[in-house]
């Protein structure tokens, strides 16, 4: 090989064909599409023994301890790694069809593993107007909201008007409340809904209530709150399992319409590097939305559902196991799925005015007096100690929506208990989130095997981790906000995910924000000498620190002979380029199974590319560019 050598094309037969093959390992992985780097074809280079693509002059990140420098890899055409190494060791393996790719100093590293990501989400948002997590005054979003209704005539009275990424907390002045007047205000008879980003609140005008019949006698469903003023009547703000009681009477769109922004968005995450996801809240809708991709050839990544089990299931573990079962036994066939995850919401969202995630002192009003208030626990310690025992017997895993540090500890206890009535030590349950840890509690991890699935782009000082949450929780708390490094001294597993599209979808910058705490958004650094990430420590937890808590770590999540060639090549070496240039990151090839699901020089790839760039701004009326231009958005929270 030599310096010559140049990058060649890999997806002249489209992403979408290459895409349906790449869910699972050990499929053949034969050359994608025609190479402009060839091997000369020597007899020690048959097809046999040689080498289905050689990535070198690159910057291997192999994932592993120690070692020698890696600057080559060889793909079989097993779809696995066939060999690793150092300038020209690996030209032993080029064959008459092997290509040959010079990475120009770039890394290559496992893909991105999301242990933490609703992408079809995503999906659906991508089809709707968005605020993009906007802070504005009243008279701003009235005027972004009315160019909306402008953009969206002929609807008037009964077409819903529904607005996602709306911001919870980003009502100017801040510390302003949401109510349904302000929305009442707008000229339209529509009903009008505004979905937090956060993927916990949702805002409606009176039309909406009226419509879900929601009044002053209308009782909180479990999980959930219905805001009610001093007055006793609804404000129009719905909180968590509350929300269905409005989103239930709004028309989703057409299963076409669907899988096709699904398509559209996993596209743009294999061009982000993502190989593999494990969506964290899927029923049976998503899992026929899933089987609709698979069967169109649309599914690049390998897919981790995990199977939401409500606050009354987890009462009855018996129905609730069985109701998994069945879905899997249902889906279990489509191709790229891997079942054995559920997931519990245990709590809500920390920041003012939700407050719903359970602490175990209460929240201060604002001033440093404590309130009442310790927030909203879902399922109790018990429930979730025998749940977490009834799935870990049957081989299932357990992941937690954790954002609390009373939530956290709740799932602790849970997994505590289903250790002691299993005798199982390899569980690998999961508490994600994990804004607010109790210093007691980070040894408990490592001490139970349990993973911290952490979403580090939360991490920077804003206005989510300061104005919205240090005077409700004071600075003794506020130290352990997502204690990274804390779990990870104390011997915790860490894995990564994004949480998109509560956020967009940004990896490279999530990854830049573990190490520095502020990441490109950010304000400032958020505890950056106490939490902040080595660089090894933020690129293995995306890596093989996923794929660890995903049961994949035999599978994926490391560059070394015999794992899945599921790889992505950088345009820099992120292991030495200056920590935030990481942020602009580009993927210039992503493989799953050594097949292509991502080129950045072709059509295919830089529509893909181009998507990223529009999904992070959303659909906007024109009105918002004149009111809001680029400035403050940030769209945060958790699902």
């Amino acid at each position: 090989m030599t310096s010559s050598l140049t990058r060649r094309t890999v997806l002249a037969a489209g992403a979408a064909g290459l895409a349906g093959a790449a869910g699972l390992a050990g499929a053949a992985a034969g050359p994608a599409a025609a190479s402009t780097s060839r091997g000369s074809g020597s007899a020690a280079g048959s097809a046999a023994r040689s080498a289905s693509l050689i990535v070198h002059n690159a910057r291997v990140f192999t994932g592993l301890s120690g070692g020698r420098p890696v600057e080559a890899v060889a793909v079989g055409r097993d779809g696995k790694v066939l060999a690793t190494g150092r300038g020209g060791e690996l030209r032993r393996l080029i064959g008459r069809d092997t290509e040959v790719v010079n990475a120009r100093g770039g890394t290559v590293m496992s893909g991105i593993h999301d242990g933490h990501v609703h992408p079809l989400g995503a999906g659906s948002r991508s089809l709707r107007p968005s605020l993009a997590g906007a802070e504005t005054t009243a008279a701003e979003l009235t005027e972004i909201l009315t160019g909306f209704l402008k953009d969206s005539p002929g609807q008037e009275p009964d077409g819903w008007l529904v607005v996602e990424d709306w911001n919870p907390i980003g009502l100017l002045p801040q510390g302003s409340v949401p109510h349904h007047t302000l929305l009442d205000a707008l000229p339209t008879r529509r009903p009008v809904a505004l979905v937090g980003g956060d993927g916990h609140n949702i805002w409606v005008n009176a039309r909406a209530l009226e419509i879900a019949g929601i009044t002053a006698a209308t009782p909180d469903p479990v999980g959930g709150k219905i805001v009610k003023g001093t007055d006793g009547r609804p404000t129009g703000v719905l909180k968590d399992d509350a929300q269905p009681l409005v989103t239930r009477h709004i028309p989703e769109p057409t299963e076409a319409e669907l899988t096709a922004a699904c398509a559209r968005v996993l596209a743009q995450a294999a061009a982000s590097g993502v190989t593999t996801m494990m969506d964290a809240l899927v029923g049976r809708g998503e899992l026929r939305t899933y089987q609709a991709l698979a069967a169109a050839g649309q599914l690049p990544q390998r897919i981790v559902p995990a199977i939401r089990i409500e606050a009354e299931q987890a009462k009855d573990p018996a129905a609730a196991l069985a109701y998994a079962r069945a879905l899997k036994s249902e889906f279990g066939g489509v191709r790229g799925l891997r079942f054995g995850m559920v997931k519990v919401f245990l709590d809500g969202v920390i920041e003012y005015p939700a407050q719903t995630a359970a602490l175990l002192a209460p929240y201060l009003d604002g001033e440093g007096r404590p309130t009442t208030n310790r927030g909203e626990l879902y399922v109790s310690g018990q429930d979730y100690g025998k749940l977490s025992a009834a799935f870990n017997r049957a081989g299932w895993q357990m992941h937690a929506h954790g954002l609390g540090d009373r939530a956290v500890r709740t799932a602790l206890d849970g997994y505590a208990y289903a250790r002691r009535a299993t005798g199982l030590r390899d569980a690998r349950n999961a508490v994600a989130h994990l804004q607010l840890v109790d210093p007691a509690d980070l040894g408990r991890f490592a001490a139970l095997g349990v993973v911290a699935c952490m979403q580090l782009q939360w991490a920077a000082r804003d206005t989510w981790t300061m104005e919205a949450l240090l005077p409700y929780i004071g600075p003794e708390r506020h130290r352990w906000m997502y204690p990274a490094r804390s779990l990870e001294r104390h011997g915790a597993r860490l894995a990564g995910g994004s949480d998109w599209p509560v956020d967009p979808l940004q990896v490279w910058n999530q990854l830049r924000t573990a190490i520095d705490r502020q990441g490109a958004e950010g304000e400032g650094e958020l505890y950056r000498e106490l939490e902040g990430l080595s660089r090894g420590s933020a690129l293995r937890m995306h890596t093989y620190g996923t794929a660890w808590q995903l049961r994949m770590d035999q599978l994926t999540g490391t560059v070394q002979r015999g794992r899945a060639a599921d790889l992505i090549l950088l345009d820099r070496d992120v292991t030495k380029c200056p920590i935030p240039d990481i942020s602009d990151t580009k993927v210039e090839l992503t493989l799953v199974g050594g097949r292509a699901v991502h080129d950045a020089h072709t059509a295919t790839g830089r529509a893909a590319a181009a998507g990223l760039a529009r999904a992070a701004a959303g659909p906007r009326p024109a009105a918002y560019a004149a009111v809001h231009g680029g400035g403050r958005h940030k769209a945060c929270g958790c699902g």
